[in-house]
């Protein structure tokens, strides 16, 4: 069993999230860095420690946007979308080895007035070699595309069905009205909606895939006797993980297509925590198309492989269902700053502060990561 990393969440923050920010990336890290210390009640000066997402800001542009006098660390987790969950276990790691003090993991994007998904692929992803000379020839150029090709042989394995993803769509797109703060608030849809939407990649359709979005996302992490002190209930980094798939680089070439890095990494942050995915009262999943929750949430532990359709269907991630998934709305209907609003919503719904939408009684929380050619992530929240 992996060594208990004693760090926690002090302070969470997000800005809004909208279709254009009409500000750059970097002043959106500064505004979210600035409210995230406000939130732990601690001047931004502390932040000694800076875990930035890899596509975006970088820590010299929240060191200079910030006046920060003495940064001692600074670390950039390389798995995609997964980076913000791994980030947590890199700051955890430093606050636990005394290397920082107040360790700060943000995402700032202009992710659809600026740098649209086909942009940050070209260039960012493993393996580009399979995809500029065997894959983008053939038109193949999208993670739509990719990921689309694990759903299908999903389907074919184990009967996962269309009204399986509509209802990991339609669940997220309910959750979304509990959230004045998601894109898709006062946006509710109908399952004829879901069915006319335009096909993408068969078989994800329009509203199988994630929103495109400006905005920002942060947690301060510091140690538990410097957390204790703050205003909020402190949030306790319990277990952390990260994994990468054989074939890390390529997923056409993997002997099994549905083992991912979580598949390593959930067990690793399981056993760190001392809790098994049985309690967990909320989990956050990555969910950038429908059936990566499906997937997740069968290679996290929560049903067996194949089992995640059966999970899914007649509210089981609903709110008041087994297993509520992203209380306020996810990728699909909240906004997508790659992830880093699970964690956001994470730290919330273990406050007790979400309102409408608040879990009843949550004191443990999953956030998955999925990232680039299936690199994945875990962290276990407590209370």
């Amino acid at each position: 069993m992996s060594t208990p990393l004693r760090a926690c969440i002090a302070g969470a923050a997000l800005t809004e999230f909208s279709r254009d920010s009409g500000r750059s990336a970097e002043r959106l890290a500064i505004e979210v860095a600035t409210a995230a210390c406000l939130d732990a009640g601690v001047d931004p000066t502390v932040i000694d420690g800076i875990v930035p997402f890899p596509h975006g800001p970088t820590a010299e542009d929240l060191m200079a946007g910030l006046g920060l006098p003495d940064v001692r660390f600074s670390g950039v987790p390389h798995l995609g979308g997964a980076s913000s969950v791994a980030g947590l276990r890199l700051a955890a790691m430093a606050v636990t080895a005394g290397q920082a003090d107040y360790v700060l993991c943000f995402v700032a994007r202009n992710g659809r007035s600026s740098s649209r998904v086909e942009q940050r692929v070209a260039t960012l992803l493993p393996g580009q070699r399979y995809r500029r000379n065997l894959e983008n020839p053939q038109g193949m150029n999208s993670p739509a595309q990719w990921y689309s090709l694990i759903c299908r042989r999903h389907m074919h394995e184990f009967g996962t069905t269309r009204a399986h993803l509509a209802e990991v769509a339609l669940t997220m797109r309910a959750h979304a009205q509990l959230n004045e703060h998601a894109q898709m608030y006062g946006r509710p849809m109908t399952m004829e909606q879901y069915m006319s939407g335009r096909p993408i990649a068969d078989p994800y359709w329009l509203y199988d895939c994630c929103l495109e979005t400006d905005g920002a996302g942060a947690v301060l992490i510091t140690s538990a006797d410097r957390a204790k002190d703050g205003p909020h209930r402190p949030v306790h980094l319990a277990g952390m993980a990260e994994g990468h798939a054989d074939s890390a680089d390529d997923i056409v070439n993997r002997r099994d297509i549905f083992n991912t890095g979580l598949t390593k990494a959930a067990p690793r942050a399981f056993g760190m925590a001392g809790v098994t995915p049985s309690d967990v009262d909320a989990a956050m999943i990555y969910d950038c198309f429908t059936f990566e929750v499906i997937q997740q949430l069968e290679e996290a532990g929560f049903c067996p492989r194949g089992g995640g359709g059966d999970l899914v269907a007649d509210g089981g991630i609903a709110l008041g269902g087994r297993l509520p998934v992203n209380p306020h709305g996810g990728l699909l209907s909240e906004g997508h700053i790659a992830g880093m609003n699970h964690v956001v919503e994470a730290v919330t719904q273990l406050r007790g502060d979400a309102g409408r939408r608040q879990v009843p009684d949550a004191e443990v929380v999953a956030v998955t990561g999925w990232g680039d050619m299936g690199d994945g992530a875990l962290a276990v929240l407590t209370v």
